[in-house]
């Protein structure tokens, strides 16, 4: 007869506490306006769109959500947005599945034998691993509700429980198409290593597959496009087909990417964090983290190459489970619970991003303080409330026509059908698609600058289709005239 595991409360107050944390963090950011149309905009307008029984184009992309990384996971997520929509749905969801993570790492953990002392310090290994911080910061990615995800269907792999098993990985392909690799990786760790033939065979079976039709169905039917992310292959080929036969037909030219200085430095900010735990006799769990980091190293694209963004997310559940297979066989440096958590806070707070709210995250704030004194003015009317700031000429434009608007206003703008970020790239054809265009003139965002807001400026001050609604403190709201 199986022992009920009793969660300690401590676990429980962590989790609880990183996820009020993870949320305020998120949503403070946004607030500053730091978020950006890519991809907070992206996926906050699919979302409004499917709640409200409509197809979810975004307007950012010019084409379905499916057609961008095949993730229906939004489909059950706009169901929130049925409550009521809003962008902090997403920032709760993303704050809550990054921190419940943190309960599979603790019965992984128990599972192995470790001390509940060790297991309390594997799920403080977790929550301050540099990643689960930044990437929240980050805007939102659908990727992050695969984190707790992977844990848990390994952790069912483990108990025999099949059709959890099953339900996780369908959940996990759902919330990106390249994750089928990660999956079947996995499945071969299971396979091999873990003996669990169903499972195993099941999670290579799938994640095969759903690689395929997803990238050669799925996201062409729905964009017209190759994957989104073929153009950081590019050196290898110009579809995923001809990337995968370049791999093995150019190993020179891959080993010749592979081999860099900033690779190296990539996998020294991947590791360091739970370097105190790695021995050779635990690395078999990598294996699933193989087609993750492989990706990252041979991109050539930055952000994949650091603990910023999401890309390395895939690779952090065999991380720790390498590590919790070495303290379970007594290996690592490291073996005191209290000397692994001061490890991990160090290298939190050496490789977080919280400073940012001292500094990058302030950037926009010397043209919002009108935005505070009207928030301290609530009571007002509609009218006297016009003049402001940046946060009513916001709430002027919070009807559902078409909207022109920097790459850090939108986020806060995209419940409608068409609204695009202005980018001097790529000027629009026609000012008069637009029934209001909201500038920021001192910050123009990014994929932006002042001259090319400058030149909109001028543009729509001329425009005989257009009056000016709003203008403080270089923002400038305009209509089209009834």
């Amino acid at each position: 007869m199986k022992t009920k595991v009793i969660i300690p409360s401590t676990v429980i107050w962590m989790i609880g506490v990183s996820a009020i944390l993870l949320f305020v963090s998120s949503s403070l950011r946004h607030i500053l306006f730091q978020s950006t149309a890519f991809d907070l905009g992206i996926f906050d307008q699919a979302v409004y769109l499917i709640s409200q029984g409509l197809t979810p184009v975004s307007s950012f992309m010019g084409y379905h959500i499916l057609g961008d990384h095949a993730a229906f996971i939004f489909y059950p997520l706009a169901l929130l947005y049925k409550i009521y929509p809003s962008v902090y749905w997403l920032f709760a969801v993303q704050a809550i599945a990054l921190a419940i993570g943190a309960l599979p790492t603790w019965y992984l953990a128990r599972q192995a034998k470790l001390t509940d002392r060790q297991s309390i310090a594997m799920v403080t290994v977790y929550l301050l691993y540099p990643l689960i911080y930044n990437v929240n910061l980050f805007d939102f990615h659908p990727e992050v509700m695969a984190l707790p995800m992977f844990l848990a269907t390994i952790w069912w792999a483990k108990q025999g429980k099949v059709a959890w098993f099953c339900f996780g990985i369908v959940f996990i392909l759902g919330c990106k198409a390249v994750l089928s690799l990660t999956v079947a990786a996995m499945g071969v760790w299971l396979l091999l290593i873990e003996k669990r033939r169903f499972c195993g065979a099941f999670a290579i079976s799938t994640g095969i597959a759903w690689f395929f039709i997803s990238s050669q169905i799925v996201i062409p039917f729905f964009s017209g496009r190759e994957a989104a992310a073929v153009g950081r292959y590019s050196y290898l080929g110009n579809s995923v087909v001809e990337i995968a036969q370049n791999l093995v037909l150019k190993p020179g030219v891959v080993l010749g990417k592979v081999f860099s200085f900033e690779n190296l430095g990539y996998l020294v900010l991947l590791l360091v964090p739970v370097a105190w735990g790695l021995s050779w006799q635990s690395l078999k769990p990598l294996i699933g983290a193989i087609p993750c980091v492989a990706l990252n190293l041979i991109a050539d694209y930055q952000p994949q190459k650091d603990l910023v963004h999401q890309y390395s997310l895939p690779a952090l559940p065999f991380l720790l489970l390498a590590v919790i297979a070495s303290l379970a066989s007594n290996r690592g440096w490291l073996k005191k619970p209290k000397f692994i958590i001061i490890w991990s806070l160090i290298t939190f707070l050496c490789l977080a991003k919280f400073t940012h709210f001292s500094g990058k995250y302030l950037e926009l704030v010397d043209n919002l303080p009108a935005t505070r004194e009207a928030i301290s003015q609530v009571r007002l009317a509609p009218k006297a409330i016009a003049g402001y700031g940046l946060r009513f000429a916001i709430a002027r434009v919070q009807s559902k026509e078409s909207l022109y608007t920097t790459a850090s206003i939108s986020p806060h703008l995209s419940h409608r059908q068409f609204i695009q970020l202005t980018n001097a790239d790529s000027p629009p054809k026609d000012l008069a698609q637009f029934q209001y265009v909201l500038l920021n003139v001192r910050h123009p965002g990014w994929a932006s600058n002042q001259q090319f807001a400058t030149s909109l400026l001028n543009q729509l001050k001329s425009h005989s289709k257009f009056q000016l609604n709003y203008a403080r403190d270089d923002v400038y709201l305009f209509s089209q005239k009834p």
